[in-house]
């Protein structure tokens, strides 16, 4: 039997000065500190002597910077798979994670009437499964080793309450998915064994941007 472990990585913190909830919009770079939290996950894992045979990103330039010292930790080419992006979103370009008080203007309400799919951007179900399709094809590829894929908050938590079985529509304030942590989820051959949650990067949290969507 193969066991092999894909770790889902969240990305490090970004510069983000206005607090946009910046989604897909491209060129947000990781912060100093993000950066940082980058290099504190590549030694984690480098140190930890393990047998990671492929570093996979999503397409945004914060996910492939925090991804880039991984890769070079293994000295492993950084791969890039779409399906790991972060979630559309129609809030994208707005600074209301900043100022959630903006959501009681009127042209907002037609975007909340249903926040269990949820109404305002990609459906939770759509980003659980094209995340589980990106884990099964390096979990394929890579059998009997780990897989690092590097995505964002949203995409990752979603798949973590997949994989436990759990409805998707949640409060956010409640996920357990900080900035630059490990979801490690272990197969045995092709059927899902163990998850486990780590926050390598944890000392830096402290005072690092809270702007949710990232």
């Amino acid at each position: 039997m193969a066991t092999t472990t894909v770790h889902l990585l969240r990305h490090g913190e970004v510069h983000n000065p206005d607090g946009v909830l910046y989604g897909r919009i491209p060129g947000y770079r990781l912060s100093d500190r993000g950066q940082q939290m980058a290099r504190r996950v590549a030694q984690h894992l480098s140190g930890a002597g393990r047998d990671v045979a492929a570093v996979v990103a999503s397409p945004l330039q914060r996910a492939q910077e925090t991804a880039q010292p991984i890769a070079d930790a293994f000295a492993l080419d950084l791969a890039t798979d779409d399906r790991l992006i972060e979630a559309g979103n129609r809030f994208e370009g707005t600074t209301i994670g900043k100022n959630p008080s903006q959501l009681a203007h009127p042209r907002y309400w037609k975007l909340l009437w249903n926040p269990l799919r949820p109404s305002w951007g990609e459906a939770y179900a759509d980003q659980a499964v094209r995340m589980r399709a990106a884990v099964d094809d390096a979990r394929r590829a890579f059998a009997g080793h780990e897989v690092v894929l590097v995505s964002h908050q949203l995409p990752v938590w979603l798949t973590r309450r997949s994989y436990e079985g759990r409805r998707l529509a949640h409060d956010p304030r409640r996920r357990q998915c900080s900035l630059a942590s490990l979801t490690s989820l272990t197969f045995t051959d092709d059927r899902f064994a163990a998850l486990h949650y780590a926050e390598p990067a944890a000392d830096l949290l402290l005072g690092a941007d809270p702007t949710p969507g990232a």
